[in-house]
């Protein structure tokens, strides 16, 4: 039987909504029968989907010096710091239509897991800056902290609220061959995408009105309040309030398009470097009806270039005393300055026994397979066949410099040996993992391509997990490239209840008899 479905591959990887056998997971029954009854009709709402997208003006930067991707690496992704420029390319968001499914029950699991992992790592963090007892009992060496570029000595002493100083964390998610979730890495000083993920929840819901009449489908838009309460009740003044702004190094940046878009959903203000000034310890903003008072800054401006008077003295992307201001309690700064230590794939490596020694818990989610190679006996074995894995620099972001063996030539295979050895404490090597797949529409058929997934966690007076998070897809064939800046996709994320099915009679799982062979890869 002819189809988009009829070439549908499941033994690419664990796939997230058809088992082996072509049968459908958790929670996928009901969206699946909709989709398949659809027809040609899927991609004339995928159509209608990518309109909306260039209707509602939602758009990413590509940078212009990345029209194509180096062999085996990955590069280029929304960092928050310097990066974005007069040569990059504003581009409409890239979507894939058929959503990403998971229980909610299975769901309910991943976020108590991503809370403890956010807890612990907020301990450690809050421990690095005053008592250092970690490094005193030897979980891992000094050296580490000491060589990390993500650790801010000004930091030291400074009491955070609550012992909080990773308010907002993106943690990338990926299935193994077995469908167990594991932790790729944590994204803690400026973590990029949930506007995203909260505007691909609006084009499903033009697309898809009648799926999220009929199924219980968990919302997402919740985190703008949540968010903005976050950051409120961070405000060191009482009793007032309080003035929150997001501070973003300007419109050349590859993320303004979701800072300005989170200013606006959060009632914040939304300025650059040049509209702040520091008096007296306190933080103010220009306004044409002279300085108003700053009390919370959502900063997605790298450490670095905060305050020129601590950090980069040729910064104009900060303050002036801004790092006073907030080590006198008189502004409150998210994420904190030197939360990046945390931010460290290195330092990811050990999160699982860190979670041990300050909660006294076991992990509820496990990471991937790490080998650090600042230790000779992970380097050699490393060396030995670098083919064999994916090799990342500990404190890059967005994919930058990380080499996938197996698609590396070996010119790039003896450069990335050269950059170990020469700087081995900068680098971590994990297994060349098949990500999971997902069914995506390219050129006119479905086809399993390789996902990842991105929730927020929120860490405040009540921590919250965002009910799925932005997922991202490796659009090309075989390709474990999930970037939007190297052509990767993203989807929107569903939270179901299995239990609850679709009362529409239009929603028959099976309408047709012989669908079922549509979805058999050996038909």
């Amino acid at each position: 039987m002819s189809g988009p479905w009829v070439e549908y591959d499941t033994s690419v990887a664990y796939d997230e909504m058809l088992s082996l056998d072509g049968a459908p997971r958790a929670g996928c029954h009901d969206v699946l029968a909709r989709l398949r009854s659809l027809g040609p009709e899927l991609f004339e709402r995928q159509q209608a989907g990518e309109a909306a997208i260039r209707s509602m003006g939602i758009t990413f930067s590509l940078p212009g010096s990345l029209s194509g991707s180096p062999s085996g690496s990955l590069s280029g992704s929304p960092s928050g710091s310097l990066s974005g420029a007069e040569g990059d390319i504003d581009r409409s968001w890239p979507i894939d239509l058929i959503p990403r499914i998971i229980a909610h029950q299975e769901w309910a699991e991943v976020s108590a897991g991503l809370i403890q992992r956010l807890r612990a790592l907020n301990h450690f963090i809050d421990d690095l800056y005053h008592d250092q007892e970690v490094l005193r009992d030897g979980l891992l060496p000094s050296a580490l902290i000491e060589e990390s570029p993500n650790f801010q000595p000004v930091c030291r002493g400074v009491q955070v609220p609550n012992g909080v100083w990773a308010h907002i964390c993106g943690t990338d998610l990926v299935r193994d061959r077995t469908g167990r979730f594991l932790v790729l890495e944590d994204n803690l000083r400026i973590p990029s995408g949930v506007s995203y993920m909260l505007e691909n929840r609006q084009v499903s819901k033009r697309v898809f009105a009648d799926l999220f009449r009929d199924l219980d489908i968990l919302p997402v838009e919740g985190y703008v309040d949540r968010l903005g309460g976050t950051l409120r009740e961070l405000s060191p003044r009482t009793g007032t309030d309080p003035i929150v702004v997001v501070l973003t190094p300007g419109i050349y940046n590859s993320a303004y398009y979701e800072h300005a878009f989170l200013a606006a959903r959060i009632g914040a203000h939304l300025v650059e470097g040049s509209d702040l000034m520091v008096e007296d310890d306190v933080v103010w903003m220009r306004t044409v009806s002279g300085p108003v008072r700053v009390d919370v800054i959502y900063r997605r401006v790298d450490d670095a270039f905060l305050d020129p008077d601590v950090f980069h003295p040729e910064s104009v992307l900060g303050a002036a005393g801004l790092i006073s201001a907030w080590r006198a309690g008189n502004v409150a700064l998210a994420n904190a300055p030197g939360a990046g230590v945390a931010d460290d794939k290195v330092i990811y490596s050990y999160v699982p026994d860190l979670i041990e020694y300050y909660l006294g818990e076991k992990p509820i989610l496990a990471n991937v397979e790490t080998w650090r190679l600042h230790e000779p006996d992970h380097r050699a074995h490393v060396l030995s066949d670098l083919s064999q894995f994916v090799c990342k620099p500990a404190n890059e972001a967005g994919g930058k410099g990380v080499t996938i063996g197996s698609q590396a030539t070996g010119v790039e295979l003896e450069e990335l040996r050269r950059q170990i050895e020469g700087d081995p404490r900068n680098w971590i090597a994990q297994p060349i993992l098949e990500l999971s797949t997902a069914p995506t529409i390219v050129d006119g058929r479905v086809v399993p391509r390789h996902i990842d997934l991105r929730p927020f966690i929120l860490s405040g007076q009540r921590p919250y997990v965002t009910a799925g998070g932005l997922t991202r897809v490796a659009m090309r064939e075989g390709s474990l490239i999930v970037n939007s800046s190297q052509g990767g996709g993203s989807k929107d994320t569903w939270i179901v209840d299995p239990s609850v099915g679709c009362s529409n009679p239009d929603l028959d799982p099976d309408p047709d008899p012989d669908l079922d062979s549509d979805l058999d890869p050996d038909a």
